[in-house]
């Protein structure tokens, strides 16, 4: 069996590499799509999970940043720069740093999850918190690349969204084609629209039979495409996806009707509950906003026998404060076999 050799060496033909001459890989993608049986009954249709969560550096974001960082090093870039709440900052510092390059994060202060945080850090990114919201960092970083010469790699970088397709390649590739449905959740909305173009590339080129109906779910209290107006100080446990102004917004828009999808809300509790119930019913820990997939199907439902396929963005171990916050509280007990006996009599 050859060995995976990463997204850009082994999707070469469907991606856009012109001009690069150095491949920058962390052998990202190739993440595993299973089966969700308990999901499947309980929605009474044919669940998948993809469990993006297992990129290196646990969340989807490695897959546009390998091209992003390839296409900028190519380029002759020296530094990176992206706005972020947490993931995009993880992969950019990681991806910089195998590239050799220097990386600049802005990150809203104390909005980003502890295991985000420490990712950009310990990847020696210089990481600057500000006195404000994503949507401001993201601001920042643009006005950033008119001063200094800088590069940056959030989704309205081209090459992001031309890295992030891939995940749409792979579930055609494990299915035999493409689903009937693709749930996915929406924060700067970068990624439906990339699955969509996936999806679309391999259907016209006759790799699969059918284009599946994208459904994206945001956050109720950071929800501007759903309330279709930008919400200045968005609110919601899920991080990933606590945005206002979605860069991608109406190319996520484009994706929905051409598909004949939808876009719609879930509260913190339905994306609670869907959490919970993926780890304990599935074995799958993800981060709190990857949850915001599966808490649609359970909130709105499915047609009876459809094909879905979930992406869980983030790896759960992303956000260990939420994980322990939701969980009861261990208890202690003396060191003695008694004790132990008494407790789980």
């Amino acid at each position: 069996m050859t060995p995976w050799r990463g997204l850009l060496h082994e999707y070469a033909d469907w991606l856009d590499l012109r001009g690069v001459t150095d491949v920058v890989t962390l052998l990202e993608g190739n993440t595993p799509l299973i089966h969700a049986p308990r999901l499947s009954e309980l929605v009474k249709a044919d669940v998948w999970l993809k469990l993006e969560g297992l990129n290196p550096t646990g969340s989807f974001k490695d897959r546009g940043m390998t091209m992003a960082i390839t296409k900028a090093k190519s380029a002759g870039a020296t530094t990176v720069v992206c706005g972020s709440t947490g993931n995009t900052s993880a992969a950019a510092a990681a991806f910089a740093a195998r590239a050799g390059m220097s990386c600049v994060v802005l990150v809203p202060q104390g909005k980003v999850a502890l295991g985000k945080l420490a990712q950009a850090i310990v990847y020696g990114a210089e990481v600057i918190q500000i006195r404000g919201n994503f949507d401001r960092a993201l601001t920042m970083a643009r006005e950033l690349t008119q001063h200094l010469p800088i590069t940056i790699v959030n989704s309205i970088n081209p090459d992001r969204i031309e890295g992030q397709k891939t995940g749409a390649f792979e579930v055609v590739d494990a299915l035999g084609d493409a689903p009937d449905i693709l749930s996915i959740p929406v924060g700067n909305a970068g990624n439906i629209s990339a699955y969509w173009r996936g999806f679309t590339q391999y259907h016209f080129a006759g790799v699969s039979s059918i284009l599946p109906k994208m459904w994206g779910f945001q956050a109720a209290g950071a929800a501007p495409i759903v309330l279709g107006h930008r919400v200045d100080e968005p609110e919601t446990i899920a991080t990933a996806i606590r945005i206002g102004n979605p860069a991608s917004w109406v190319p996520a828009l484009e994706a929905v009707d051409e598909s004949h999808g939808a876009i719609r809300a879930v509260t913190d509790d339905e994306l609670l509950a869907a959490y919970s119930f993926l780890a304990r019913n599935e074995s799958v820990f993800c981060e709190p906003a990857s949850a915001a997939s599966v808490a649609g199907l359970i909130k709105f439902g499915v047609p009876a026998g459809s094909r879905v396929v979930c992406v869980l963005t983030g790896n759960g171990l992303k956000d260990p404060d939420t994980a322990v916050s939701q969980s009861v509280t261990p208890v202690v007990i003396e060191a003695t076999m008694d004790d132990l006996l008494r407790h789980l009599q």
